[in-house]
């Protein structure tokens, strides 16, 4: 058994991100079955009990999840081409009127807040954003399987075979996409449940078998619905509430 980064082994056992371990690492704050290591790039056995420190744990509390309901006309990340970052909707105003969450909205929470997964321009609907690098990893990490669901409106006709090749059979930038589910909502509107996220996917698979997407709506992450949040608001993810 060979020896493996300790910010690797926190990632992997889901106590931090790997930028966050190496930051709690610096500071001390981590221990390998019960010694304190401060130098980056050590190593430890998987077997080995690796903790975090009260000053760790708490850093990690302190840190906010939100979830928008993005409307069209914002883009998920960086602004690009004169578009607004979803980011910018984040203010006291706009947060729910019924958000029961005890956390008190600080314009510093924005610092280091980014979304986790994307939701493109023309969409509309849940989109998480986070400063906590355990929920990212969890939603976006190469390894999630974490299903989101969508209500997709489409023009066109789509026979038995092309819906079939929806749920499973098509390829994208060379290739093959993992299975999903997909079945008609009602007469104009698709139900999409993906466990991936490519570029522009559910866009791109529809024009595959020659339907027009109308709209795009994410009403699901994981076991979080974005329920009855409006278009341009947020609220805090709950305690009790689990991807």
């Amino acid at each position: 058994m060979e020896p493996v980064r300790i910010s690797k082994l926190l990632a992997q056992q889901g106590l931090c991100s790997r930028r966050e371990a190496d930051v709690y690492i610096e500071r001390g704050w981590v221990f390998v079955d019960g010694k304190q290591v401060s130098e980056l790039g050590s190593k430890a056995l998987p077997t080995q009990k690796i903790t975090l420190n009260r000053a760790a744990q708490s850093a990690q509390e302190a840190r906010v999840t939100i979830l928008l309901h993005k409307p069209v006309g914002y883009v998920s990340g960086q602004a690009e081409h004169g578009y607004p970052p979803a980011v910018s909707l984040i203010s006291a105003a706009s947060r729910q009127a019924g958000d029961a969450h005890p956390q008190r909205f600080a314009p510093a929470q924005l610092k280091g807040l980014a979304p986790a997964g994307r939701l493109d321009i023309d969409s509309t609907g849940l989109l998480v954003l986070t400063q906590d690098g355990r929920i990212a990893k969890q939603l976006i990490g190469a390894d999630s399987t974490i299903d989101k669901e969508y209500l997709v409106r489409v023009e066109g006709k789509l026979g038995a075979e092309d819906l079939a090749r929806l749920n499973f059979g098509l390829s994208l930038d060379g290739k093959p996409l993992k299975r999903a589910q997909v079945r008609w909502q009602n007469e104009d509107q698709l139900h999409f449940v993906l466990r991936e996220g490519k570029k522009r996917q559910i866009r791109r698979m529809c024009e595959l078998v020659g339907l027009k997407v109308l709209g795009l709506k994410r009403v699901r992450i994981g076991r979080v619905r974005l329920g009855d949040l409006p278009p341009g608001q947020w609220r805090y993810l709950r305690d009790d509430e689990r991807f």
